[in-house]
């Protein structure tokens, strides 16, 4: 929140786990970042806005999860880490790299790992679908949840309400038929990412901070400097010369998972 001189970004803490803490901040500088680069020029006017959600997460993901899990961005918070945690043996680049890569099922979607990721949204779709169209009822909701969680990422979640249905924010706050934005916005930052690399600029291992800066100064020319002249469709044409698809994703969480690893 705030404005482009003024931004605010919230994270959330776990004692046991530096990890949320740290993804978090750099998802929300993602938002962050985009909102400050937005056209001054057009400001106040309709043009100088945000385009859409997806777009919008689309930015945060682009640092959270194509930029963050790289191993010289991983080298690069190595030192850092150190220094607020002392230096420990399991602070080294190659574990950092590791834990931010790690897959595992968990109940908490602003948790998920890349690959299971979209299997919370999927979720989330179906259960507004369903509230929507009348084919659900609110008394399911709970029934539904612990049927699909188990169905799509084997996680037991009965009698687990704390972690259930209404641990995001969205439904409270009316916000229904925001999640695809997610998903949308991943499949937007993947496609973006997988043509920073074509360039030859990709993300060196080690990563030095002028390597963030180039990520975020190549968005800005491609990305925020519009604001809302494009629409995402239009934005990811423009830039990559392709229309948006799934394929980037699933070609980048291959390489990850079962490839050659990262870009470099």
């Amino acid at each position: 929140g705030g404005v482009p001189e003024d931004v605010r970004i919230t994270t959330r803490y776990n004692e046991a786990d530096f990890f949320p803490a740290l993804l978090g901040v750099v998802h929300e500088t993602g938002h962050a970042r985009y909102q400050q680069n937005l056209p001054r020029e057009w400001a106040g006017q309709p043009l100088g806005e945000a385009r859409c959600m997806a777009l919008h997460e689309s930015q945060s993901l682009s640092f959270e999860r194509e930029l963050a899990p790289q191993p010289g961005f991983a080298a690069l918070l190595c030192d850092l880490i150190r220094a607020v945690f002392n230096d420990q043996p399991a602070f080294t680049a190659q574990n950092i790299a590791r834990l931010m890569n790690r897959v595992q099922p968990g109940k908490i979607r602003v948790e998920a790992d890349p690959l299971t990721y979209p299997a919370h949204i999927l979720l989330r779709v179906e259960i507004e679908r369903g509230l929507i169209d009348g084919s659900l009822a609110f008394a399911d909701l709970p029934a539904l949840w612990d049927e699909r969680m188990r169905t799509l990422l084997g996680v037991d979640t009965v009698g687990d309400f704390a972690n259930g249905a209404m641990q995001d924010i969205h439904w409270p706050q009316g916000m229904f038929g925001y999640f695809p934005s997610y998903l949308l916005g991943a499949m937007i930052a993947a496609q973006l990412a997988e043509h920073y690399v074509e360039q030859d600029r990709g993300f060196p291992n080690p990563m030095s901070p002028d390597d963030v800066r180039a990520f975020g100064d190549w968005l800005k020319a491609n990305v925020w400097a519009f604001g809302a002249q494009r629409t995402f469709e239009e934005t990811v044409a423009a830039v990559t010369g392709a229309p948006l698809s799934a394929d980037a994703l699933r070609h980048r969480l291959t390489k990850r998972y079962l490839g050659a690893g990262h870009d470099s």
